[in-house]
């Protein structure tokens, strides 16, 4: 659609008014079918959408996009991270006098999307406010020599975050250096700061800075007790310490009902999330054990998600995911957990008929909140009404499987009875829905469509009024479609038929072979090439009826389903907290669906220190292998051996066993059962794992750059209820600074931290700290070698090892048969003399060119040594130049 305007033109007025509410979006600009663009917006739209770009007479420019193709072009536009404010006429342009009144209905950025599709189940679309300021109380740093020890107070952080599409709404308080961590984990499309703010964000994550006094804590308390009709925000358990994350929580609230007037109703009450009761995993852990994501993009089959993830909702998916990015520290919930765990094991029949049920459930509580915000489509409705449908099967065979926790079903007797706490709350919890899937069955038809205004949204027998009008809006049809034969009979014309077209409406339609039987009734209406349209009073009459019941019946059947839909907004919390019910099911039944299928076995969680995994695997490459043929291992740390150093050859499998033991603690903190015959573990606060090399060019980081970062982070984060894996620390240096640094590390984390640290390295140098530190022993994973040949049992055993066998991994590799044997000549010359080019150093080829290290004279003593002739000294001899070789060196006379 085109429009000519110019300066003085009401509508550019009206556009200039609007746009300057709205400068840092896009505006959609709605124009009877198309939403257009003007000016800078028409040019950066039309280069981002790949549009023609035109302009008018006037040389304003402009670019549009059809109203029932804006979807698409809308979302190209949020994923290049672009805001767009929808710009609706607002009243009936037929009855507008003047200039059709519009309004802004809402902003769509990254944060607040609701459109259906636009987002993966699986996950959650989170926009966070972050706001610094406050104190956050110590966290103990846990020293091995004072327990007590606590670092001084530090500034918190507070963060709200909200997911739109599902209503989620959490707080947290956090330490300021950790506020990376946080945002790591949520992964979140837009972030929210004051204005001047220096949090540092994810570039490539929208920023939206807002005036400070949006943060204040005091205004922000207020609006969350009249939001959420509270007395005091002590209900939602936050106090004093919770100051800043109350601010973010005001600012995000305020920012988000700017984007979305129609409000916000489907927004739940805000839970609090504290840090010390979850495994703290910084984004390097989580990227290194490849929880939730691949190292290399676009690979398949190599996250633990993948391996977990046997959910068959989408509410479960994502709670999964939400569980294994931070898994609990406390021992009494994870029990809770696996207890549920446990019964869906024990009762294969009812876990089988539980996942049958849940299989049709689809996304409450998006489908919900579309509801709510008044955006929900008749297709949608219909999801809900089958999803309520669902409800009866799942609570039975919930109440089967609490039947089950309580022993009334028998089961396995090779373990005791489990609590089923857990369970039982969500019977309590589980609102089936009845009234709303009562009220969706009787009203929506079999399939209601995508559109409403395809009609055939309301069933039958529903509504008198909207029966009545459909069918005169029939009788009307019949009574025209009858009419083409009539009126062939009365003027003779075979060929004469009726017809329809929204311009025209109703027409007989004769060919100009039989123009001259027209009756003398009949009225010209429209002439083609071929054939001339007419119209009879008759025909007009009834046209009069269809259409007339045709608008009622769109009428009615529009204020019937937005009467459904707002009955459903209006349950919104009663769905959401049924959503939660259901995801928490999915998850446990799929964990135990996992468990049984790859033969997981129950740990014993407790607060304990130690750790002991018996026969362990690691869950993800024990799928990729033939069954059977992955090597298990025990691994036990304790108070007396909590360092272990491995050493063993390339290929040997010391990364997996490291990443494998990470697996096994954050399936076990997280709820689920792990692949060990036997696991008890005592519980870690954090847990770290460095493992290979990276460089950050672009943040100008070489290699050793990035790896000493990272372990300072493990060093100034890690507790003594920390667990820690790191494979090669100092390789990217020389051998004696990386072997320092290791070692010096090693030493920090047993004696100062004193965690339980695994540490798999090539310096054999560090096999002698075991003799240094009182709780560190040596392992190393066992090869053997046979005819010249090298076998890895990918086995841990006591004892070091100093062979690394790098020679034999690259002629794997497959490095020419000259490289390896060259190779192999060099490595025996280096380990007999320690240089390669025989005799001593040359000298240097440039005398004016400092050298970077000066090496110190040759001792006298060992000069004198080296040039001693032992087969022609007598032994008399020999021990009067070991006395006087001794004098000088200063021992004894």
């Amino acid at each position: 659609m085109s429009v000519t305007l110019s300066e003085d033109t009401p509508l550019l007025t009206q556009y200039r008014e609007i746009k300057s509410r709205h400068q840092d979006a896009i505006l959609f600009f709605r124009m009877g079918d198309f939403y257009e663009m003007f000016f800078e917006d028409a040019e950066l739209g039309a280069r981002v959408l790949n549009i023609t770009l035109t302009s008018r007479g006037d040389g304003v420019p402009l670019a549009g996009v059809p109203v029932k193709a804006a979807a698409e072009y809308l979302r190209q536009l949020v994923a290049n991270g672009h805001r767009v404010a929808i710009c609706e006429q607002v009243e009936d342009p037929r009855t507008a006098k003047g200039l059709v009144r519009r309004e802004v209905v809402e902003t769509v950025t990254p944060g607040s999307l609701l459109e259906d599709g636009w987002i993966a189940g699986g996950r959650n679309n989170w926009i966070v406010a972050v706001n610094g300021g406050g104190k956050a109380d110590g966290r103990t740093r846990g020293r091995a020599d004072d327990p007590t020890a606590r670092p001084p107070d530090r500034l918190s952080v507070g963060l709200a975050s909200i997911d739109l599409t599902t209503g989620e709404f959490l707080l947290e308080t956090v330490p300021a250096g950790e506020l990376e961590v946080v945002l790591g984990r949520l992964k979140p499309a837009e972030v929210v700061v004051p204005e001047g703010s220096d949090v540092a964000t994810d570039p490539e994550v929208m920023r939206t800075a807002r005036e400070p006094w949006e943060f204040d804590s005091g205004l922000a308390g207020e609006e969350l007790a009249r939001r959420f009709r509270l007395a005091s925000l002590d209900g939602l358990g936050l106090g004093e310490t919770d100051a800043a994350a109350v601010g973010a929580a005001g600012a995000l609230l305020r920012y988000l009902t700017g984007l979305k007037p129609a409000g916000l109703s489907h927004i739940a009450r805000p839970s609090v999330r504290r840090s010390a009761a979850h495994l703290w995993l910084d984004e390097m852990t989580r990227r290194n054990l490849e929880l939730v994501e691949p190292l290399r993009a676009g690979a398949k089959g190599v996250t633990l998600l993948e391996v977990l993830d046997r959910t068959v909702t989408p509410l479960g998916a994502r709670l999964l995911r939400q569980w294994l990015l931070s898994p609990l520290s406390d021992p009494v919930e994870i029990g809770r957990r696996l207890d549920a765990v446990d019964t869906a094991v024990r009762d294969p029949i009812r876990r089988a008929a539980l996942r049958e049920a849940l299989d049709g459930v689809r996304d409450l509580e998006r489908l919900a909140g579309r509801a709510a915000a008044g955006r929900a489509i008749p297709r949608e409705l219909g999801a809900l009404r089958d999803s309520f449908l669902r409800l009866p099967a799942v609570r039975a065979e919930l109440e089967g499987l609490c039947g089950e926790a309580d022993g009334r079903s028998g089961g396995r007797t090779d373990s005791p009875p489990v609590r089923p706490s857990a369970l039982l709350e969500l019977l309590g919890e589980l609102d089936l829905l009845a009234d709303l899937a009562a009220l969706l069955a009787a009203a929506l038809t079999e399939r209601p469509p995508a559109a409403l205004g395809d009609g055939g949204v309301i069933r039958e027998g529903y509504d008198a009024a909207l029966d009545e009008s459909r069918s005169l809006r029939e009788g009307g049809k019949q009574y025209i479609a009858s009419l083409q034969q009539r009126e062939r009979d009365r003027t003779g014309i075979p060929s004469l038929k009726v017809g329809y077209n929204k311009v025209f409406g109703y027409y007989l339609e004769i060919t100009n072979a039989h123009s001259a039987k027209v009756p003398a009734g009949y009225e010209r209406r429209q002439t083609l090439a071929t054939a001339e349209r007419y119209v009879t009073p008759e025909l007009k009459e009834y046209e009069a009826k269809v259409l007339g019941a045709e608008e009622r019946v769109a009428e009615r059947e529009a204020e019937l389903f937005g009467a459904l839909r707002d009955a459903v907004g209006r349950a919104v919390t009663r769905i959401q907290q049924t959503a939660r019910v259901l995801a928490r099911l999915d998850v446990w039944a799929a964990l135990a669906e996992v468990a049984v299928a790859n033969r997981y076995g129950r740990p014993v969680v407790t607060a304990s220190f130690d750790i002991v995994l018996i026969a362990s695997r690691h869950p993800v490459i024990e799928r990729m292998m033939p069954r059977e043929t992955f090597i298990p291992n025990d691994v036990r740390f304790d108070p007396a051996e909590r360092v272990q150093l491995v050493t063993g050859p390339n290929m040997a499998g010391k990364s997996t066993i490291l990443r494998q033991i990470g697996l096994n603690v954050i399936l076990a903190q997280t709820g689920s059962f792990v692949p060990c015959e036997r696991a008890e573990i005592g519980v870690v606060d954090r847990l770290f794992t460095r493992v290979g090399a990276s460089d950050n060019l672009a943040g100008g980081q070489s290699t050793f750059m990035v790896e000493m970062s990272e372990t300072s982070a493990i060093l100034h984060g890690a507790t003594a209820r920390s667990l820690v894996l790191l494979d090669e620390i100092g390789r990217g240096t020389s051998t004696y600074d990386g072997v320092a640094i290791a070692w010096a590390v090693t030493e920090f984390l047993h004696d100062t931290v004193g965690c339980k640290t695994m540490f798999a390295t090539h310096y054999h140098e560090l096999m002698q700290l075991p003799e240094r530190l009182q709780h560190a022993r040596n392992l190393n994973v066992a090869v053997r070698e046979a005819g010249g040949q090298v076998v890895f049992l990918h086995r841990l055993e006591p004892g070091g090892t100093d062979r690394s066998y790098g020679i034999h991994v690259a002629e794997l590799a497959g490095l020419p048969r000259q490289i390896v044997t060259r190779a192999n000549a060099v490595l025996r010359t280096l380990e007999g003399e320690h240089r390669v080019v025989p005799g001593t150093p040359g000298p240097d080829p440039d005398p004016g060119q400092l050298p970077l290290f000066v090496e110190a004279p040759p001792d006298p003593a060992l000069v004198e040594l080296r040039s001693l002739d032992l087969n022609a000294l007598t032994p008399l001899e020999a021990l009067n130049r070991l006395a006087e070789l001794q004098r000088r060196a200063g021992g004894p006379a």
